[in-house]
């Protein structure tokens, strides 16, 4: 455990004062506020239903941005945009490690390539739940900020749809930043690793899910794909019509689904870690 706790301690330390990482927090938190409140509430203003928010009336639009809809309003960009850059992320960490020998080093002064290894993982997760508190933050205080402005009531919504919210939201960054962890293993090099997970997590799994309807019968298969299991979670919260977010699986189905992957991820990392050579 002291092992494992320098080991976290190190990665943490790399990690917030790496600029990359401040950079990819900012840009979903830009999107986030962009898509969630700046856009639709600029719709609404102007009296909504036009295309870029799905024809929504300026009343729907409205009761999107309260703090009653927090939890859909955290998730809804999860499993598209912010899916994308926690994937980003992930990858950098891990496939940089074998660009700059950096992990050579590391396994050497390490009691274990496993609590080395682990230490980053641990070091991600706490990046990860670091974000999406963060996001669930800034949503609440632009969520009062827009109720106040338009003189609504400030209702909260229940501890327990909250918390849901920000476990679900916590699933899918932490299922999509151990997606990209995977492919810097498996790839070595953080931008092969990158342009893989964004190839597949904006391209394939439309591309499979287009095939799948004209085929038929590979539904159940193209159904429970990471991405699109992450949209029927946020999904489950509502949010509908938001690229990304879908209603095909339910809300516990598509969590277990989650945690599957993200179990099958980190365990596959961590044997191939221990098994391949690292140069």
């Amino acid at each position: 455990m002291t092992a494992l706790f320098a080991s976290t301690r190190a990665e943490l330390l790399r990690l917030t004062k790496w600029r990359v990482t401040w950079l990819l927090i900012a840009v979903w938190l830009t999107l986030n506020v962009t898509f969630v409140y700046v856009i639709p509430y600029l719709s609404y203003r102007t009296g909504g239903g036009g295309e870029i928010t799905d024809g929504q009336s300026p009343e729907s639009l409205l009761a999107d941005m309260m703090p009653t809809t927090l939890a859909q309003s955290l998730t809804q960009g999860m499993p598209l945009f912010g899916g994308a850059i926690m994937l980003i992320l992930g990858a950098i960490t891990v496939g940089s490690g074998f660009g700059w020998g950096t992990w050579k080093t590391v396994f050497v002064q390490s009691a274990s390539r496993s609590t080395a290894f682990l230490g980053t993982l641990v070091a991600l997760a706490v990046v990860v739940v670091g974000t999406v508190v963060t996001t669930l933050a800034v949503d609440a205080g632009l969520s009062v900020l827009v109720a106040v402005t338009e003189a609504q009531p400030i209702d909260w919504p229940p501890a327990t749809d909250l918390a849901a919210g920000v476990g679900s939201g916590i699933l899918i960054f932490g299922m999509w930043t151990a997606a990209g962890v995977l492919l810097g293993t498996v790839a070595r090099s953080p931008a092969l690793a990158v342009g893989l997970g964004l190839v597949w997590a904006m391209a394939l799994e439309n591309l499979l899910a287009a095939a799948a309807n004209l085929l038929g019968g590979l539904e159940p298969i193209t159904d429970v794909l990471p991405g699109r299991t992450a949209g029927s979670l946020a999904g489950s919260f509502g949010g509908g019509g938001t690229p990304g977010v879908l209603t095909i699986l339910g809300g516990g189905t598509a969590g277990l689904v989650l945690a599957a992957y993200l179990l099958a991820f980190v365990v596959i990392s961590l044997t191939l870690i221990r098994r391949r050579d690292v140069v």
